[in-house]
């Protein structure tokens, strides 16, 4: 009988069981990465690129990552781009490190699970304002010119590539992951090298990268789209890099110096990309990163992101910086940048959201939702203002006719209001239509949309998002506080239109459906019949819309009005859940109708059906929090290596005769820090000479960067200090480097000397990173640092180098000099200082020197809530002191008068245990006598919100 079975029932089984071996036989589709004209292609979808940048370097805390990551996301970005510093993983030739905080795969992941794609740009370099442009201090010692195909630079750069190009090729969009574009380089001058340009991307194919492969061209971009066209060292998607405002911080009124922003198309074969387009500046003067934040605030967004959208044609938008985050350690380099380096971007340094965010959310939410942006062309025909104040320029969608209208100033500077009526040829009818735009302002305005189920004519309202929910269109249209709008909507019969909340009249002839208002507060308009399914018109002020944000569910998006951030949804059954950052307030969501029940975070809130069918309720405040006053500090001096008697036999003895640098020592030995392995910070020296008695004075040179010293002993008696060499010594391709670089001059003290006997002269070196290599040039990159040349009379000198003891397994090598207190691990919350004398860093004198101060506190932030806590300098500091901050052993900041304005420090969450024991280390350097440290300092909360 069984067998009987079997032979009845097998051709039947084999009828069910072929599509299932045939597809499993059959490969899955492979996930392409294509582009056109218009834009990028996601296995044939058209997107519109909007990228944030990050630098996981300056955030050295895993956790963050995805906090910052959902925020972009929560603003409508839909990829982040990620430079990776080749610096940041190697701090010796051949030693590379990819775990904890510098673990990529986690990186991608992250990216991956909140919903971004990735542009990596793994240099090799990358400029960013970091020490050495991202290139490893080592480096420096190799030979052949950096930035080259030139044996020597070409292995090293070959050895980072071979290591990161794995990570990021296995992440890749075909793979299953979020990396969708591969930057070759940065910033290089195509006349510079094309075989290197051409290796770099041989080496990442060769690693599997199948994803176009795309550079960011900041001066030359012209010759990208001629000389590189089709050439050796060619990239498939060239872009530009384009700061129209500049980094005039300390003028913020100044109104884009250099330029219009993007002008060009590099190739008829590409789409525009803006691969670093400005979201903030470098705080050049010394106003402060909130003057930045000014600088390039909401007012610049929307001339300017607007401008390219629409004049240009751009559809790939790469904004440099969306978090800045911090220089801790020696990460920066030392010309432009502090320890902050905020960059005056839309989400702080401290993480908290700033108005600039909420343009990138307006913006970001409407390049989101109308998808027709993707591929325009221009429109000749494009409407008319009445008012020769204002401007327009059109677009227009060849496939579906949707047209899109920048309206701004004819005068890009202007700052007057006016008003004018758009006579508009739309793909539905001609229509005249009110506007009115504030200088230094624009608007992008569109017609001829299916917006959901309906159908757009014209609007002089700016679309911020829309989305079908529960049956219904919700959309949200939003303009600039008191000016008029108008919205007109085509219907086949009369519908019937019930105004909600706010004034608006509605009239119908002949199809169109016409609403008129004046943007003020959030107004709401309920359409329903008309042969279309029902809409929900939310008019509201640029204010207004920016409590809003979409987040996605498994089946349709929510909007949400009002918390502080909303990371995600879901909607199970009668229950809306929300995972969102929120204060006391309001907070309204538009669901699906069978949903009744609010839960944000872990908290259920009490909610009531409104008249526009959404559920409002009201968010607890989080709970208070006091922060630790700090006390109990202990301080203890060191330089013991100043002492004649100090034993530095176990130091690197420094008798090199020749150097790769091109910068040629003017006395030998060759005493540069890098040549003897020491690369960050703090560097000590000792020569040891035997004197005649007849030296007068001790002549030095040392390269420290800009706002770096040197202090000098002799036979343990201070003599003075000195200011470091700077970049500007290094000369150029141009301009021969400075013969005495970082001068210093000091007299021998009668009785110092010991005639016929050992002496020995002590130097203190502070280096503050190294050079970047933005054009280059070997003579400004190879700058030393350290001692380059020394004298003591005629006398001969033996010299010994110490920098860091090592590097730190958890830190990296970017973290810690060679101080003797960082030697001896005085910076780390291990360290037993309880026989340290107690001393207050606000009031006990110091010496010349270096004097360190600790102390201990305790926290117990509530769990549940998100308080970014900062270290605030509440006194004045002095021009004769320089502070090292340590963390738990995390140098997070360099303070002091000439260290730049900055008196607030992040203590990222990670490095700051929000539930336990903190450990604080002031590392404090004194040129000269004073009367008091630094200090005093206290914590404080930059926020607080429940998550």
């Amino acid at each position: 009988m069984r067998r009987l079975l079997t032979v009845l029932l097998a051709p039947l089984l084999a009828l069910l069981l072929t599509p299932l071996v045939t597809g499993a036989a059959q490969a899955r589709p492979q996930r392409q990465v294509t582009y056109d004209h218009w834009s990028l292609m996601l296995d044939g979808r058209r997107v519109v690129l909007q990228a944030a940048e990050f630098h996981y370097f300056r955030l050295p805390s895993p956790p963050l990552w995805r906090d910052v990551l959902e925020k972009f996301k929560a603003a409508g970005f839909n990829a982040v781009s990620l430079y990776f510093s080749w610096a940041y993983h190697s701090p010796r030739q051949g030693v590379y490190d990819f775990t904890g905080v510098r673990d990529l795969d986690l990186l991608l992941r992250t990216a991956a699970e909140t919903g971004l794609y990735v542009i990596a740009r793994p240099g090799p370099y990358i400029n960013a304002e970091t020490s050495g442009g991202g290139l490893p201090a080592w480096v420096k010692t190799v030979p052949g010119r950096a930035r080259s195909s030139e044996p020597g630079f070409r292995e090293a750069y070959r050895e980072w590539l071979d290591r990161v190009n794995p990570i990021i090729a296995r992440h890749q969009y075909g793979r299953g992951g979020p990396v969708i574009l591969y930057n070759a380089e940065n910033e290089y001058q195509v006349n510079t090298d094309a075989a290197y340009m051409q290796d770099i991307q041989d080496r990442a194919r060769a690693a599997g990268i199948d994803v176009p492969i795309t550079t960011n061209d900041c001066c030359d971009a012209g010759s990208w789209s001629s000389t590189w066209a089709t050439g050796p060292g060619a990239v498939q998607i060239p872009g530009v890099d384009d700061y129209p405002q500049s980094f005039a911080c300390d003028t913020p009124e100044e109104w884009g110096p250099w330029g219009e922003g993007l002008t060009e198309r590099l190739r008829e074969d590409i789409p525009v990309f803006a691969a670093e387009y400005q979201a903030g500046a470098i705080d050049l003067g010394g106003a402060g990163y909130d003057r930045c934040r000014e600088l390039t605030g909401p007012a610049y967004m929307k001339f300017f992101y607007k401008n390219n959208l629409i004049q240009t044609g751009a559809t790939m938008l790469s904004y440099y910086m969306g978090f800045g985050g911090t220089n801790w350690g020696w990460l920066g380099q030392p010309n432009d940048v502090y320890t902050s380096y905020d960059y005056g971007a839309a989400i702080t340094e401290a993480r908290r959201l700033t108005p600039k965010y909420d343009e990138f959310k307006r913006q970001g939410l409407f390049l989101e939702s109308v998808v027709p942006l993707a591929r325009t062309d221009p429109l000749a025909a494009r409407p008319v203002p009445d008012n020769a104040a204002l401007t327009t320029v059109a677009r227009a969608n060849p496939d579906t006719g949707t047209q899109f209208v920048l309206v701004r100033h004819a005068d890009r500077a202007a700052t007057s209001t006016d008003t004018a009526t758009l006579d508009w040829a739309a793909p539905d009818g001609r229509y005249q239509v009110p506007v009115r735009v504030a200088g230094r302002d624009a608007h992008v305005l569109v017609a001829g949309y299916d917006l959901g189920g309906q159908r757009l004519a014209v609007s002089t309202s700016e679309i911020m998002t829309h989305a079908a929910i529960g049956g219904r269109d919700v959309a949200v249209l939003y303009g600039t506080a008191g000016s008029p709008g108008a919205t007109v909507l085509r219907y086949a019969s009369a519908p019937r239109v019930t105004v909600l909340a706010g004034r608006v009249a509605g009239t119908y002839a002949g199809g169109d459906l016409r609403l008129d208002y004046t943007h003020d507060g959030l107004a709401r308009v309920l359409v329903t019949g008309g042969g279309r399914r029902p809409l929900l018109l939310l008019l509201g002020t640029d204010e207004e819309a920016a409590a809003f944000w979409r987040a996605g569910t498994a089946r349709q998006p929510v909007l949400v009005r009002g918390t502080e951030l909303v990371r995600s949804a879901s909607v199970n059954g009668d229950t809306v859940r929300l995972t969102a950052d929120t204060a006391a307030g309001e907070v309204e969501v538009f669901a699906p109708p069978q949903a009744s029940r609010l839960r944000v975070g872990g908290a259920d809130v009490a909610v009531t059906r409104t008249a526009s069918s959404s559920l409002l309720g009201v968010t607890r405040a989080p709970a208070p929090v006091r922060l630790p006053v700090l006390t109990g500090w202990r301080g203890r001096a060191e330089t013991p290596e100043a002492q004649p008697g100090f034993d530095d036999s176990r130091w690197t003895v420094a008798d090199r005769t020749t150097t790769v640098s091109p910068h040629k020592p003017r006395t030998l030995p060759v005493l540069y820090a890098d040549d003897y392995g020491f690369h960050q910070g703090d560097i000590w020296y000792r020569g040891h000479f035997t004197a005649t008695g007849a030296e007068t004075s001790v002549d030095l040179n040392a390269v420290t960067g800009l706002r770096g010293d040197y202090l000098v002993w002799l036979n343990g008696r201070y003599l003075g200090a000195a200011a470091g060499g700077v970049q500007a010594d290094s000369g150029d391709q141009a301009t021969p480097p400075n013969p005495d670089p970082g001068p210093g001059h000091f007299a021998v003290p009668a009785g110092v000397l010991r005639p016929g006997a050992d002496n020995v002269l002590a130097v203190l070196v502070a280096t503050m990173g190294h050079n970047d290599d933005w054009i280059a040039d070997d003579l400004r990159f190879k700058q030393p640092r350290g001692l380059v040349a020394a004298s003591v009379g005629g006398a001969a000198i033996r010299w010994r180098v110490q920098g860091a003891a090592g590097v730190d397994p958890v830190r990296g090598g970017l973290n810690n000099g060679g101080l003797y207190g960082e030697r001896s691990g005085w910076h780390l919350p291990s360290h037993p200082d309880r026989s340290w004398p107690a001393a207050d860093p606000a009031a006990t004198p110091l010496t010349p020197g270096v004097t360190w101060y600790r102390t201990s506190f305790r926290l117990d932030l509530p769990e549940g809530q998100d308080v970014p806590v900062g270290l605030r300098a509440a006194g004045e500091p002095s021009p004769g002191h320089r502070v090292l901050i340590f963390l738990n052993g995390w140098n997070i900041g360099r303070y002091g008068a000439g260290l730049g304005p900055q008196r607030e420090f992040t203590l990222p969450a990670g490095l700051l245990k929000e539930r336990g024991e903190n450990t604080l280390a002031l590392a404090v350097t004194a040129e000269r006598p004073l009367p008091a440290g630094p200090g005093p300092f206290e914590l404080f909360a930059y926020g607080n919100v429940r998550r």
